[in-house]
């Protein structure tokens, strides 16, 4: 054990100018709560949003806030305090959940471009392929294969020795940051991070890809033009949010290192973890006339007769 290693239990998160910040990451985190939660109420409360699709859309903004929920609270205390550090135990949980709810998120992007492919493609065995217990299966193991992940990456980082050195250049504790502060060889948790890129976002990638080629020609076949209006509404909206999140992804964790500064990777960090949670429930409800109509059903219940 080396003389510049000691036990660390804080670590000093550098981020961006801190001051510019304030107002503009509590306006993203508010909408990303709000829009979310509008989505999950929504889903709630028309039974007419009572199907699979919808049943994976609310697992979509639940990890969505979760997913902001982990970080943002502790940026806008540190901008409020003028106080930047974070005690470690916080830092290495809010890098397990950050990883938890991104592979989940992943995952559920992939089970819904499966549930559209079924929709689409089998609509005559969908109600069969897609019963409620295919559905609860699919929606546990996303979130459990996510966490197990998640659990690996974690013990990986606290097999680490950390140095004395405690400044991590960015907002909130990302695993790349993290295990610059260690002052031993790394090289085993980055193979295991690039090995898990291509597991949790490449493989996914190719799989809705797929699904979406197929779904396209499937499309074009459909008769009817409200059957097709229909269909490329419900696709192009999920399209989005997948271009979005494994765009980001894969530039940020898959891209050589050397081409993306620091600074630019925080940008692209708070695109994937603030920006995409909450653009999701606005790109659902622009371009899904069932949300939109599931909207105005609970607006004219609620305004006096």
């Amino acid at each position: 054990m080396g003389s510049n290693q000691t036990c660390i239990t804080e670590v000093i998160l550098l981020g961006f100018h801190w001051s510019s910040l304030d107002f503009f990451l509590s306006l993203l985190y508010t909408l990303t709560l709000l829009g979310n939660g509008v989505i999950l109420g929504l889903i709630c409360l028309d039974p007419r949003l009572h199907t699979p699709m919808y049943f994976f859309l609310s697992h979509l903004a639940i990890i969505d806030m979760s997913y902001a929920s982990n970080n943002v609270p502790k940026m806008l205390a540190n901008l409020v305090s003028q106080k930047r550090t974070i005690s470690f135990v916080p830092c290495v949980m809010q890098t397990f959940l950050y990883l938890a709810f991104a592979a989940t998120e992943c995952l559920m992007l992939v089970v819904m471009s499966y549930d559209r492919f079924t929709a689409i493609c089998h609509p005559l065995c969908y109600t069969v392929i897609m019963s409620w217990k295919v559905c609860l299966v699919l929606v546990i193991t996303s979130w459990a294969f996510s966490f197990i992940l998640a659990l690996v990456h974690l013990v990986l980082i606290l097999r680490l020795p950390f140095c004395v050195r405690h400044e991590i250049n960015h907002f909130f504790c990302e695993i790349l940051s993290v295990l610059k502060l260690a002052c031993a060889d790394t090289r085993l948790n980055q193979v295991v991070i690039f090995a898990s890129c291509v597991f949790i976002l490449v493989g996914p990638l190719c799989l809705v890809l797929v699904s979406y080629t197929r779904i396209l020609f499937a499309i074009l076949k459909i008769q009817s033009r409200e059957g097709r209006r229909k269909a490329f509404s419900t696709c192009s909206s999920h399209l989005c949010v997948v271009g979005l999140f494994f765009g980001s992804a894969i530039v940020m964790y898959m891209a050589p290192k050397s081409r993306h500064p620091e600074e630019q990777q925080k940008i692209l960090s708070l695109f994937y973890s603030l920006f995409n949670p909450m653009l999701n429930p606005l790109i659902y409800s622009l371009r899904n006339a069932e949300v939109k109509g599931a909207l105005r059903r609970v607006l004219c219940k609620e305004r006096p007769v």
